[in-house]
């Protein structure tokens, strides 16, 4: 029997941001007190840093399926008038190994468990009163990171920096038309904002730690491959606190990795982030925070899973 497929529609249809919130959520949570199983990710990089292809899987420990996920990034692909994301999660049955659905999704699940992974993360390591927001990169993650984190708090001011002028004030526009006051910002500028986001594909820092002031919270969501790096080694031996999605990842191809690699960070000075979230810690108000997310397999998982409750119940 041919498992259904779903496209972006039906998908779209019967999601809302409260389900990507809960399953993110609970599957940090799981994940952070080593209730699931995610093998290490698999890689493909393609020439000149053209794009990307990482294949995940999931699995939360009792429930009835587990995802093989197929995401990929391919960053000229805006010049063409293309979607850059692309992508599809495969649902299978943790208990006889039975494909159940493929969700043709086009990447947009991987792009709202990051964006809400992303929130989840700053919302809760920032301070309460934190309202000026600033994001490097000016693509589709920087504007989900942005309009996700604004369903959790009230945010003020956003600061975009990207590369491209034109780039940076469609952005602002895109914002401006969410309801959100926002510029663009210089990198000095937006790396002393209250709450930094950084969602680029880079290979060196976006950000120089000596303008990430006392109080300020910096969450990293671009660097998923060893090569990529958008924060800078130093800025975590200024951190009073290290949340990482998966340890182990972002030992081996984050942020986190490349300072601990630096003598900036030990290799157990970070906290799982479900934990964060289950359990949240007092913060001076002067401390630094910074959050390494590296996408992780059982989120995937989890969300399938929501999702397809509400297209097959």
């Amino acid at each position: 029997m041919t498992p259904p497929v779903f496209d972006t529609a039906a998908i779209k249809g019967v999601t809302t941001p409260e389900l990507v919130f809960t399953a993110v959520r609970d599957a940090l949570i799981a994940h952070g007190h080593g209730r699931t199983t995610v093998p290490p990710p698999l890689h493909l990089q393609f020439p000149d840093d053209d794009g990307d292809c990482h294949v995940k899987a999931g699995w939360v420990t009792g429930t009835p399926d587990f995802t093989v996920k197929i995401a990929t990034g391919f960053y000229r692909n805006t010049d063409a008038g293309l979607p850059t994301n692309h992508g599809l999660v495969c649902v299978v049955s943790a208990q006889t190994g039975q494909i159940r659905t493929i969700l043709d999704d086009q990447g947009l699940l991987t792009a709202w468990r990051t964006a809400a992974a992303g929130a989840l993360a700053t919302h809760a390591m920032a301070r309460p009163g934190a309202a000026a927001l600033a994001v490097f990169g000016t693509g589709e993650q920087a504007r989900l990171q942005v309009e996700w984190l604004a369903r959790l708090r009230p945010i003020d001011t956003v600061l975009v920096h990207g590369r491209s002028q034109d780039k940076m004030r469609s952005l602002c526009e895109e914002f401006d038309a969410f309801g959100l006051h926002a510029r663009p910002a210089s990198a000095e500028e937006a790396a002393a904002a209250d709450m930094v986001i950084a969602t680029t594909p880079a290979t060196a820092p976006v950000l120089q730690v000596g303008h990430v002031r006392a109080g300020a919270h910096v969450t990293g969501i671009g660097t998923d491959m060893p090569h990529k790096n958008e924060l800078p080694p130093a800025l975590f031996a200024r951190a009073a606190l290290i949340a990482t999605d998966d340890h182990q990842q972002s030992l081996d191809h984050g942020d986190f990795g490349h300072a601990v690699r630096a003598g900036a960070a030990t290799d157990t000075s970070d906290t799982p982030l479900g934990l964060l979230l289950e359990r949240p810690v007092e913060r001076p108000d002067g401390a630094i925070t910074v959050a390494d997310l590296t996408g992780v397999g059982a989120l995937d998982a989890a969300l399938a899973s929501a999702v397809l409750r509400e297209l097959a119940p």
